[in-house]
């Protein structure tokens, strides 16, 4: 291989055109933390820039009207375009952090008297805190699996953990760390069996790997929208309930947006039916806006394509990393079979850090996760197969050179 494979790639990729959707400054960095933040569609800029100017700068108050079910109409087209689920099944709110408190919540008081909580010691911190959280004051057991190696859980070891005893399972789909993905359709109908109810945690995988939710059985899921759904910096995340379970549920967090008829304003709660009752507070309106594009710019390319275009990204990666960097210490620390991992590659490296603050001296964006992980995510949307070539030689040329060695080993406020 050399470079000019790369540009063949570029020159036949069929989703080329989708690079031009967003907004992109060609003589900047080379961007490979698209897991991190997704990139602006210029289709963000004009439709936010529309709700500034004629809804919230003209019609003020008077647009709430049109406003009102917005986050339950841009869950549909997220359920429609990215999750594999039917209408009336996800909602647009809050972040990934309070959603999954609310879903978690309800579902251990659906299974009074089960003690324990299962959840994987490699789990994003946020889910894990708040489930270590709702353990303490409820008093159960927070159980955290080990993952085997890159390759996740598995179903064997989920099973192998159950019992009568377990309310709840709540693991990612993919690992914020290896990107391995679990087989959520297996997993969920061991739990099923056992009696727990399962969540889910997507924000790693929406966007980037087709999700089935409503094919896989699942019970209830979260995610972010500022990844690969490209909605922007603390956008609001969705959740996600089987129909059959919503009547049934009852989140703890209970809001004037999840009320009855709200605008009579009645002295005690009845929340409504279906998914409207597990929003709470006011929605925020401008970065509904922006989670609309985002997806609607994904929707035009359809995530058959995307996966496709992101196994042929991290392939390459893959492939450049066999040749240049395993020589040079860096170890694949994501699944080599393409089929067992999400959007991002991990490399490990004892320095890793350094290795990390090296690269972004060399004008490419990875990121560093703890203890030794450099993150390169090529997301499908927008990257290049050129851009990885080009990314993948200035990191093997700055660790041949030893430039990692020069950088500060101390950890700062963000990775």
């Amino acid at each position: 291989m050399d470079r000019r494979d790369a540009e063949r790639l570029d020159a036949e990729d069929p989703l080329a055109w989708l690079r031009d959707r967003f907004v992109i400054d060609e003589a900047g960095p080379l961007y490979l933390d698209g897991n991190s933040l997704g990139r602006l569609p210029k289709a963000t800029v004009a439709a936010v820039d529309a709700a500034l100017k004629d809804a919230w700068g003209s019609g003020l108050v008077r647009s709430w009207p049109g406003w009102m079910e917005h986050a339950e109409r841009v869950g549909d087209d997220l359920g429609r375009a990215l999750l594999g689920a039917a209408p009336g099944q996800v909602a647009v709110s809050d972040s990934t952090t309070v959603n999954l408190y609310k879903l978690a919540a309800a579902a251990l008081d659906a299974r009074p008297g089960r003690r324990v909580v299962l959840s994987s010691a490699d789990n994003f911190p946020t889910d894990r805190y708040v489930l270590e959280g709702l353990a303490a004051a409820r008093g159960l057991e927070l159980r955290l699996l080990e993952p085997s190696g890159p390759d996740g859980v598995g179903p064997a070891a989920v099973e192998a953990a159950l019992g009568p005893d377990v309310a709840l399972v709540s693991l990612s789909h993919a690992s914020y760390l290896t990107a391995a993905l679990e087989d959520v359709a297996a997993i969920t109908a061991v739990a099923h069996r056992a009696g727990a109810l399962v969540l889910w945690d997507l924000c790693h995988s929406v966007g980037a790997v087709p999700v089935e939710l409503d094919g896989w059985g699942v019970d209830l899921a979260v995610g972010c929208t500022y990844k690969y759904v490209n909605a922007g910096p603390g956008a609001p995340a969705f959740l996600y309930v089987r129909r059959d379970l919503q009547e049934g549920l009852r989140q703890p967090i209970w809001g004037w947006f999840g009320q009855r008829d709200q605008f009579l304003m009645g002295p005690g709660y009845d929340p409504v039916p279906g998914i409207g009752r597990f929003l709470a507070g006011t929605p925020p309106m401008l970065s509904l806006v922006a989670v609309g594009t985002g997806v609607e710019v994904l929707a035009e390319a359809g995530i058959g394509p995307l996966r496709e275009r992101s196994v042929a990204l991290t392939e390459l990666l893959i492939a450049l990393w066999d040749a240049w960097l395993r020589p040079l210490g860096l170890a694949l620390a994501s699944p080599r079979e393409a089929a067992r991992r999400g959007g991002h590659i991990s490399l490990a490296h004892p320095d890793g850090l350094r290795v990390s603050r090296a690269l972004i001296a060399a004008g490419v964006v990875p990121d560093f996760r703890q203890p030794d992980l450099v993150r390169l995510c090529p997301a499908p949307a927008y990257t290049r197969f050129t851009e990885v070539w080009d990314a993948m030689e200035r990191l093997r040329d700055a660790v041949g050179a030893g430039a990692h060695l020069a950088q500060d080993a101390r950890p700062g406020r963000v990775t």
